[in-house]
């Protein structure tokens, strides 16, 4: 499983055990505070555009701020009438257009009772955190997760002593970790990730010994990974992820004996993996991948009962591989990746193909011969066997992996025709591009076959036959299929295939025109028709295409004038080239009229 699946949940169990330990209550205890109601309706005031609706409930007919009619305002409390809780997250974190758009106003430092305040995933919210926020000095929770903040983090978040937790991540804070965080004795989590925070750790967060989770992952904080870290005892959750550390893995790190996650990946850590790793006894998740180790992995890694996930991919780790240590120990393994990690295995190990996995990833470890023969295979989630050597096995191999949805074995040695290769009814990726197969792609893109199917690239193969005509409902987004030997023309019934994005048949032997019912892919943004045979003009009906991004014609027999808008008018002279008679902006303009006979 992907790291974000796993790791979300378990921030907001954090986050929502503390936030939402207590019931909710609507009931005010008194009237609304006249300074309080003016401090909120001063936040709205700074929102220009609030398409959540939560807004449009604050200050209605004048209405009590208190009565439980203003969405995410609570009140209680030991003074009656005051705020102490503004729980604001967007209800529809994946749509685009739900957001608010503004500023945090300082008006909100004015809510002095305000125990929780928790904006998060607005998307639009910009500007600064507000100064005047030291003065909520009774709050426990900062959760503004997910805007478009920006500037430094406020130094004077060191005053609210109260606070137990932090969380900032998703935004585009800059500059350095304030040392003043260092004085918050109740802090128990600090979310920072996915910002542009630069320089080291600083020593100050070695003080906060109640600290539980943190989670720096995705900026750019540089320097060795600090021996303080070690000092905090407590911590089950550390995630430096993606940022640029440097030097070996500290050794104090293996006293964190409650860590149910170490992610210190995508850095340029160095040296091997220490032995004393085997001491995180209640590790879950071990992510040690892209940095720079070297040498074998220690057989006591195979010590860690609980571990579940663990990713040593794209290092620098030499064989052996500890197979005996490894079949008796990982009892809770699901998920395993050590593609391009410089293990050179030769064949899977029984200490994988015996066990219940849900992800195997192997990418570039060398394997060859047949594709290997799980015993539990309808456990499997996610498989990548790709950039290896594998020649045979292929048919019936996807077929038993009954829960498989991505599976990419691209770049082997694969041989066999790919209308008899049996796939599971709920796949929704499927990459074999760059082998040896061969046959059409009737069966594989028919509408019983692909019915979940969101990605297919078989592109680099020696197919052949034409591009089949696509029925209603086919939920693919993806299809890749160039660099092959596919003939035929370009089915008008393309135009069903309403969610695709990347549409790539470069490389061929396509003819016939362009057909116009190709402008309905409104959702379109790679477009690659270049090396094949097709003649007419391009259709002025891609111009509805406003999504597209990349778009290649080149050497093809086209002719006639460009469409003169947007984006084709500016994609580059590249895109156009080696053709018969294509003229107009970016290319030279047209002169006189075309021949009908080239031209239709």
């Amino acid at each position: 499983m992907e790291f974000l699946m796993w790791a979300v949940p378990v921030k907001l169990l954090l986050i929502m055990t503390t936030v939402f330990g207590t019931p909710v209550s609507s009931q005010s205890g008194g009237a609304c505070s006249p300074a309080d109601r003016a401090a909120l309706l001063g936040f709205k005031a700074s929102i220009v555009r609030d398409t959540t609706g939560m807004l449009s409930t604050w200050g209605v007919g004048g209405g009590d701020c208190c009565a439980g009619g203003w969405e995410g305002v609570e009140c209680g409390g030991a003074v009656p009438g005051r705020v102490t809780r503004l729980i604001l997250q967007n209800p529809s974190m994946d749509s685009a257009g739900v957001y608010m758009k503004g500023i945090l106003s300082s008006s909100l430092g004015r809510l002095q009772f305000l125990e929780i305040m928790m904006i998060s995933g607005m998307k639009r919210i910009t500007g600064s955190i507000p100064e005047s926020f030291a003065n909520l000095t009774r709050l426990t929770q900062l959760v503004l997760d997910d805007n478009g903040l920006q500037g430094n983090i406020p130094t004077s978040l060191g005053k609210l002593r109260s606070l137990q937790t932090i969380s900032l991540s998703g935004n585009r804070l800059t500059g350095r970790i304030p040392v003043m965080l260092g004085g918050l004795q109740h802090l128990q989590q600090l979310n920072l990730a996915r910002n542009s925070l630069t320089g080291p750790i600083p020593t100050a967060i070695g003080r906060l010994t109640g600290l539980q989770s943190l989670d720096l992952g995705y900026n750019s904080l540089s320097g060795f990974i600090p021996d303080f870290l070690g000092q905090l005892k407590n911590l089950s959750y550390l995630v430096l992820t993606r940022n640029q550390f440097s030097g070996q893995i500290p050794n104090s790190l293996f006293n964190l004996v409650q860590l149910s996650e170490l992610s210190i990946d995508q850095n340029q850590l160095t040296g091997t993996i220490p032995s004393l790793i085997g001491k995180l006894k209640s590790v879950a998740v071990l992510r040690l991948s892209s940095n720079k180790l070297t040498g074998q992995i220690p057989e006591s890694i195979s010590q860690l009962q609980n571990l579940w996930n663990l990713n040593l991919s794209r290092n620098l780790l030499t064989n052996p591989l500890p197979e005996a240590a490894f079949s008796k120990g990982f009892p809770s393994l699901l998920s395993i990746d050590l593609s391009y990690s410089g293990l050179e295995l030769g064949t899977v190990g029984n200490w994988i193909v015996n066990r219940e996995l849900s992800d195997v990833h192997l990418a570039g470890c060398k394997l060859r011969g047949s594709l290997p023969n799980f015993t539990r295979p309808d456990s499997l989630s996610t498989l990548d066997l790709s950039d290896n050597y594998f020649t045979d096995g292929i048919y019936r191999f996807l077929e038993r992996m009954t829960s498989l949805q991505t599976a990419k074995i691209a770049n082997n040695l694969l041989n066999g025709d790919l209308s008899f290769i049996r796939l599971p009814d709920q796949i929704s990726t499927l990459d074999l591009h760059s082998n040896r197969l061969y046959g059409s792609l009737s069966r594989m893109l028919s509408n019983g076959t692909a019915k979940f199917m969101e990605v297919i690239d078989v592109s680099n193969n020696n197919i052949r036959g034409s591009i089949p005509e696509f029925s209603a409902g086919l939920n693919l987004k993806v299809l890749n299929i160039g660099s092959n030997k596919i003939a035929g023309q370009i089915p008008g019934s393309l135009s069903n295939l309403a969610r695709l994005e990347r549409f790539d048949i470069s490389r061929n032997q396509i003819s016939g025109t362009i057909p116009t019912s190709m402008g309905l892919l409104l959702k379109l943004k790679w477009l690659d028709l270049s090396i094949n045979r097709l003649t007419g003009k391009i259709p002025d009906s891609l111009l509805g295409i406003e999504a597209l991004r990349h778009a290649s014609f080149r050497a093809n027999r086209l002719c006639g004038v460009i469409p003169q808008g947007r984006p084709f008018n500016i994609f580059p002279a590249s895109a156009y080239v080696h053709n018969l008679c294509l003229c107009g902006k970016p290319l030279p303009p047209c002169r006189g009229k075309t021949n009908p006979k080239i031209s239709q």
